[in-house]
């Protein structure tokens, strides 16, 4: 069973500050204490609720990767691998697996702290202006050779509920009390597996300025959705939906 979802940030180290100062305004957190031994990793800590945002400084390139907290990381991992994943990195405390199609995640033990705290988990970030934000959801981008099978093993993987998205390319994936929910797209083309973040917006025109004010990209307005750049060029996209439901 995943106990929590986290979504890690990998960044570049010459964008890296730059990525902890805008994800931090963006989501309303405070900074934790840099940690790894060359205080590579850090965490966005909400003004309330738990935690469910990490950063790590990478060397180059970057993306994105889920850690999943399991009770039981062997049993998880066998399972993982039983639905065709297969397991890059073995450590004391996490195992770094790839999905079927390769997208990068990690087994890690449950936090000590508690995840079932009042108010809900995931809070909100109201922006100066007063638009309401919240990243709720990590987009697992798919070719249309790999969506099927990445698709199958989430939801064994998981066993949250999936339900049709708004349009045919999209499904989507709802886990009980979890910070994060799977939006799961369908390419037009052949792309090696990659993900990036969601954030629900009550003003989609707004936060999307307000984003590059602090040093984002526009790219794309989509009509219900506006993709960005952050500070280090990494992709992430801007949504219309209600982010006090998602």
């Amino acid at each position: 069973m995943i106990r929590w979802t986290w979504a890690f940030l990998d960044r570049p180290a010459e964008h890296f500050d730059d990525c902890v100062r805008f994800w931090s305004t963006v989501t309303g957190s405070t900074v934790s204490e840099p940690r790894g031994g060359h205080g590579e990793f850090v965490t966005l800590l909400p003004a309330e609720g738990s935690a469910w945002v990490k950063l790590q400084r990478v060397g180059a390139g970057g993306g994105i990767h889920l850690d999943l907290d399991v009770d039981d990381i062997p049993a998880a991992v066998t399972t993982a691998t039983e639905l065709g994943a297969r397991v890059i990195t073995e450590a004391d405390g996490y195992t770094v697996m790839k999905t079927p199609a390769g997208q990068t995640f990690c087994f890690t033990e449950v936090a000590p702290a508690p995840h079932d705290q009042v108010p809900p988990p995931v809070t909100v970030t109201t922006a100066p202006d007063g638009t309401v934000t919240r990243l709720d959801q990590i987009c697992l981008d798919l070719s249309p050779a790999d969506i099927g099978t990445d698709t199958a093993f989430w939801r064994t993987l998981t066993g949250w509920t999936h339900y049709a998205g708004s349009r045919p390319e999209f499904t989507r994936l709802r886990g009980p009390d979890q910070p994060l929910h799977f939006l799961l797209q369908r390419l037009d083309d052949p792309h090696p597996a990659s993900a990036h973040p969601d954030l629900a917006s009550s003003n989609l025109a707004a936060t999307a300025a307000w984003h590059e004010s602090l040093g984002a990209t526009r790219v794309t307005d989509a009509g219900r959705w506006i993709v960005l750049r952050d500070p280090s060029g990494a992709l992430y996209c801007v949504t219309s939906r209600d982010p006090y439901i998602g």
